[in-house]
């Protein structure tokens, strides 16, 4: 017993350190650059590298960037404002909270301050038209801005897409609050234990169990620490390429 409450300890202020990070990183404005893309409608925005599909279904929306870290930032959430004191072109008094969706690919052949305004290390959010519109002029093209990262408000539950086969199970997860990376996830079917499910690509994580016929439950942790569960969120009839929502959310 003495070693369990040890860990349990252990496990609390990490937990508390987690959460302590995720705070003070919302506290810090940091320079940026942004720029915009997709058109008036925000069409061509849509999907990406995080493995989003429809960023309206999946809860996004409009305010989507694609500030990456390879894939590891999917989901995060960021307020930026342009900075009227070093361009004309900014609207002055106004913020903006995007959602990172996408992968900005650097361009080598042009340097990073005249182009290739993903080339790393620069910090750089190529956000969706109506979303860069709020905070700057269509004419500037590429503004200065300020960011740092915030808590995201979602609009009801989080979502689950289950696609891949028999023995393969590819889990989307979508309409996260909180911090809204998920860092960690498991998935448990009615005649199983949990399982831990490993980060496939964006934020689909998979599963090499089958599970036909068993309704499924997935746990989530996210990266300031806050873990949830999700029970029986898919039916024992479930189906691959179906999305089940829930009342859960961070």
């Amino acid at each position: 017993m003495e070693k369990a409450a040890s860990f349990g300890a252990t496990l609390l202020i990490l937990l508390a350190l987690l959460a302590s990070e995720f705070r003070g990183s919302m506290a810090q404005w940091m320079p940026a650059s942004a720029t915009f893309y997709g058109g008036s409608d925000a069409s061509g925005t849509m999907g990406g590298a995080c493995g989003y599909g429809n960023l309206y279904k999946d809860g996004y929306g409009m305010k989507n960037t694609a500030l990456f870290n390879s894939g590891s930032s999917c989901g995060t959430c960021f307020q930026i404002v342009c900075d009227a004191s070093r361009s004309p072109w900014c609207k002055k008094g106004t913020s903006i909270t995007v959602t990172a969706t996408n992968y900005c690919p650097p361009n080598y052949n042009l340097p990073n301050d005249n182009g290739g305004w993903c080339n790393p290390p620069r910090k750089h959010f190529d956000m969706s038209q109506p979303a860069w519109e709020t905070i700057a002029i269509y004419r500037g093209g590429i503004v200065p801005v300020y960011y740092r990262r915030v808590s995201c408000q979602r609009t009801g539950g989080i979502r689950f897409t289950i696609s891949g086969r028999d023995y393969f199970e590819l889990v989307l997860t979508s309409n996260v609050g909180g911090s809204g990376v998920v860092s960690g996830m498991w998935i448990k079917g009615s005649n199983t234990d949990w399982m831990v499910m490993s980060r496939n690509w964006g934020m689909n994580r998979q599963s090499l169990a089958y599970l036909n016929g068993q309704s499924l439950s997935f746990r989530m942790q996210t990266d300031d620490g806050q873990v949830k569960t999700a029970y029986n969120v898919a039916p024992s009839a479930w189906k691959f390429g179906e999305t089940y929502a829930t009342s859960i959310q961070f």
